[in-house]
């Protein structure tokens, strides 16, 4: 489902790191080499249909200087 954050990101945490991820061959072949790390956190999001959505949790995974990438809403929270 995509969505759109609308609200900084907090409370992040970090969940696993390197070979800890169960998909870091998939995310070195498409992103490319580096220290990933997978992280959750909390925001607000605006779903498709135009509703707001509660809090989320999200998991994403990021190495230095890459960015947020594979983001996922893994619980709604109203």
């Amino acid at each position: 489902m995509k969505f759109e954050v609308i609200s900084q990101i907090e409370s992040i945490e970090i969940i696993s790191v390197g070979t800890g991820i169960r998909n870091l061959a998939y995310l070195e072949k498409t992103y490319g080499p580096g220290r990933w790390r997978k992280l959750k956190g909390r925001a607000h999001a605006r779903l498709p249909n135009g509703e707001m959505s509660g809090w989320l949790s999200y998991t994403g995974t990021k190495p230095t200087g890459v960015g947020r990438k594979d983001i996922k809403i893994k619980r709604y929270v109203e």
